[in-house]
């Protein structure tokens, strides 16, 4: 692959796309190289043609009756792009993308316009190709008819017309029409009949594949194989929030159609929504559904790991550590990972679980090798900063308070000589000084209207305050 397809390649997928991509609110920074979405996520399909006078957009370039046409629209909508790419990946998708060509077939076959295509979301019948993601064959994939029904998860496109229609998170077609490049040859993609597979026996189970198994499959790194999903820097970074946002879709369906074994009736939370609700019109109310505390983020979740902290500190008072520990995207933990060309910001996956196993050691460091003293409870929090890496705030309770006059002993803000632990020198002085800012260097990033924004330099403290 070329450097400017690899720096490019959101661009050029978005080239080929048979699907519009959209969310409630996506977050465009330029701070890090990240994808952010907040809301929910959707895929959009259109008709197979545009109306009359509209141009073809999405899925409806490829029938564009001149191939030189089809460059041309593509690159019109995607500047920056570069037209002997975009005419090579058009010509591979022409030959081998199976659901390119089954559109192609299925348009032809079309007598009027009221027809239209349909892609079955489950036509495979349960227990076939188990094993492996098989392309779909045309005949397989679709078929086209006219006044029947469908199921609310099939795909329908009609030959022409001036309606969109969502695609299901669920529907096996729902990451080869929006990602044709991470799969070129139209794979199937996460569907509900995957079973799982006896890694004993090699045989299937009654058992099915959750969306979040699939796509921590998908993205395996293994030894001796290449993963190419991996090699796609920013479009892998939106295709792995993409797929996140289905794992949370699913989870959230399975809670509000099985709130009954869940027991929400027993929550608080519900009676006290029935009271405070009890005169609204039942007509304009929607159907209320209570997510547990073991959903991360959801309000009962915080709500209980509040009570726990709080508890803490009601049994034994304030903790006697606050320690911070941010990652470090030059570990050589994490550089070892990277593939050729690549940096930290391009592999979120490796940053975040080389992050976790160095916080384990910190931890493990802290409570069993007794480093501050012996310890009694302790927790921490996780964030992302800004710029794309993890943070975590850790708070310690010791057996044995510590004193005034102990402090020093934990806490040091000096600069350690160079002779005497050169490693350390180099730590400290890369690391945890700020700057240089203000008159030395005015063109620091946190210097604004002359001054530093972070208040530096401040003035030496010899005494350090210690509250009880």
């Amino acid at each position: 692959m070329s450097k400017h397809f690899l720096e490019n390649i959101r661009k050029y997928n978005s080239c080929f796309q048979m699907t519009s991509f959209g969310a409630t609110n996506i977050v465009r920074e330029n701070y890090m190289p990240t994808f952010r979405v907040q809301g929910q996520i959707y895929h959009h399909a259109g008709s197979l043609l545009p109306l009359p006078d509209a141009d073809h957009k999405f899925l409806q370039i490829y029938f564009m009756a001149n191939s030189d046409e089809q460059i041309e629209q593509r690159c019109h909508y995607n500047a920056g792009t570069r037209r002997e790419i975009v005419g090579a990946l058009q010509g591979l998708f022409d030959q081998h993308n199976e659901l390119v060509r089954l559109f192609k077939t299925a348009i032809q076959r079309m007598p009027a316009d009221d027809y239209a295509v349909v892609i079955r979301a489950d036509k495979r019948p349960v227990g076939q190709h188990e094993r492996q993601f098989n392309a779909p064959t045309i005949d397989e994939v679709a078929i086209v008819i006219v006044g029947e029904e469908f199921e609310s998860r099939d795909i329908i496109l009609h030959r022409r017309s001036g309606d969109i229609q969502r695609v299901s998170e669920t529907h096996r077609s729902y990451d080869g029409l929006q990602y044709p490049i991470l799969f070129w040859r139209g794979d199937d993609g996460y569907q509900f009949n995957i079973k799982m597979i006896n890694p004993q026996t090699g045989e299937g189970t009654n058992k099915k594949v959750s969306a979040m198994n699939y796509y921590s499959y998908r993205r395996m790194i293994r030894q001796n194989a290449e993963n190419h999903i991996l090699k796609c820097r920013q479009l892998f970074h939106q295709y792995i929030v993409d797929m996140y946002a289905k794992i949370e879709t699913e989870r959230l369906l399975y809670i509000r159609l099985n709130q009954t074994e869940l027991r929400s009736e027993q929550y608080i939370h519900l009676r006290d929504a029935i009271v405070n609700d009890g005169n609204v019109n039942p007509n304009e109310l929607g159907r209320m559904a209570i997510l547990p505390s073991t959903f991360t983020g959801s309000p009962r979740h915080m709500h209980e790991y509040a009570q726990d902290a709080m508890a803490y500190i009601r049994a034994y008072g304030r903790p006697d550590s606050f320690v911070t520990f941010t990652c470090n995207p030059t570990w050589n933990e994490i550089k070892e990972l990277l593939l050729v060309g690549q940096s930290s910001s391009d592999r979120h996956d490796i940053t975040a679980r080389v992050f976790k196993q160095k916080l384990k050691c910190l931890m493990d460091f802290i409570i069993k090798h007794h480093v501050f003293g012996e310890t009694r409870y302790w927790m921490y929090f996780i964030e992302w900063q800004k710029r794309g890496l993890p943070h975590a705030h850790i708070l310690v309770w010791l057996i044995n308070k510590t004193t005034p006059d102990q402090i020093d002993q934990i806490i040091s803000a000096e600069i350690p000589d160079k002779h005497i632990d050169p490693n350390l020198f180099d730590v400290v002085t890369k690391n945890m000084i700020h700057g240089p800012c203000g008159s030395i260097n005015n063109n620091s990033s946190c210097m604004s209207d002359g001054k530093c924004t972070k208040r530096y330099p401040r003035k030496l403290v010899s005494d350090t305050i210690h509250w009880q």
